[in-house]
Formats: structure tokens, sequence, C-alpha cells
């Protein structure tokens, strides 16, 4: 279904697009592309299906600690504040880049993630095939119900990003539009700017956002831990979405 254009009598629609930045404040470790490795592992042997093909027991035991990394890890100020905004009655959209489970535990309801979930395995050769990781991980040996081995359900180097269009519409139905804790750097997330509706303001909290932010999205240079609980403070007072004076 489509998303629509609030009217006056509905509630103000926030669409977040939230990056890796969110998540690190909560001590999850990201992915660095500078040099090419994620936790002193080549991205090319556990973030791709080739290295899954050529040592998928190297790949999910990789995958094993970044699980136990999400659930010892707590959601920070700024996921309790977006889900406090919700709770005030505002429509509060999240299309995030990760794939821990951390909006939903401050509360958010309504979260899109682009490049899958840490906690859900799914099929080798069904990707409709989807299995909640409610404790442990997966091992080699852990089949789907058509008998292949299971992976874990997130979006490697090289694969499709199946729920772009999905986070389009999301987009295309804000009333104001927040970018967290991403360079706006890794596509297609980046190109979901573009789906705004005319007219509509992006404001990008990051403590680069003056180098990172494109013409003319407002940028406050400041953690999301900090700059986040702020601006949803000023919107809950108002009880409307704005740009404030200090961005």
């Amino acid at each position: 279904m489509s998303q629509q254009r609030s009217s006056r009598q509905d509630p103000p629609h926030l669409v977040v697009l939230s990056g890796a930045g969110i998540s690190a404040e909560s001590g999850i470790q990201t992915f660095r592309a500078s040099d090419g490795l994620w936790e002193n592992h080549a991205v090319r042997d556990v973030a791709t299906p080739e290295g899954f093909k050529r040592d998928p027991a190297l790949v999910l035991r990789f995958y094993d600690q970044r699980r136990r990394q999400v659930r010892k890890a707590k959601p920070n100020s700024a996921h309790q504040a977006l889900a406090a905004l919700e709770q005030e009655g505002f429509r509060v959209s999240i299309v995030t880049q990760n794939i821990d489970d951390l909006h939903e535990r401050a509360g958010s309801r309504h979260v899109l993630h682009l490049h899958g979930e840490i906690l859900m395995a799914r099929s080798s050769v069904d990707e409709r095939l989807r299995y909640p990781l409610t404790k442990g991980g997966i091992a080699l040996g852990d089949l789907c119900d058509k008998g292949s081995q299971l992976r874990p359900d997130v979006v490697w180097f090289g694969e499709a990003v199946p729920y772009y269009m999905d986070a389009c519409e999301i987009v295309a139905g804000a009333d104001l539009l927040l970018v967290v804790g991403t360079s706006l750097a890794v596509m297609p997330a980046a190109m979901l700017l573009e789906c705004t509706p005319p007219g509509i303001d992006t404001l990008l909290v990051d403590p680069q956002a003056k180098q990172l932010a494109p013409y003319g999205v407002t940028a406050i240079s400041k953690p999301a831990g900090q700059g986040v609980p702020e601006l949803v403070s000023l919107w809950r007072r108002e009880k409307r979405l704005w740009v404030p004076d200090f961005a």
C-alpha cells in the first residue's frame, strides 16, 4: 500500500533514515569501508555470497559473534527519543540500514530493515523462508523447510536490497525526513532522499553533518544521542514537526 502525505487531520509523519552511527553509540561496532575489514575479517570473506559458499562455517561464526554483540547492546537516548515521539501521537516510520533490533527494543513499532535482521535466519535457496533466532545462532547443518542450509537474514555485498521500493514509498509519505548516523554514501539507501515529496525538509544529525550533508539538507553536527533527543523534545512541546533555529 502506498504511503500518503498527512492531511490536516492526520498526526505529523516523521520518516527516519538511520545508519550505523546511531547503533555505534550503543557499542555496536561498524564496518569500516576505508580498510576493507570488518572485525579484522576481509569483507569479501564474511559479507558476500561468494564468501559464504567458500567457507560457510567462518561466516556463521562471524555472525554469531555479531549477534552476541547485538544482544548485549541496549537502545540509547536517540532510539528512546524516537519511540517516545511515536508514543506522543506522532507517526514515526523508521527505515534503517542497521541489522540490529535496537529501534524495536526502544519501543518503535514501524521499522523497515533495508539490509536485513541479524536476529533472523533464512533459507539459502528461498529468501521467503525466514526464522527468528530467539536465542543462539546458526550452525552448519541447520536447515530450512526445503532442506537447505540456513544463513543470516542480511543483505550481503553484491545482493539486491529487496525492500528498497517499500522504503521509497515510506519516504514519499513524509512530512519531514530525519537522517541519523549515516554518511549518505551507501547505495541504494542514499538515493532515498530523492523519494521525498517536493518542499519537504530533510535534517541530518551526525557529528560530521556539515561535511556530509548534500545541498538542501539541514546539518546538525551532533551525536545521535544528543541531537535526536533535542529535536524530539522541541517537536513534542510544539506538537508539530519543524526545523529549529539552531539547526
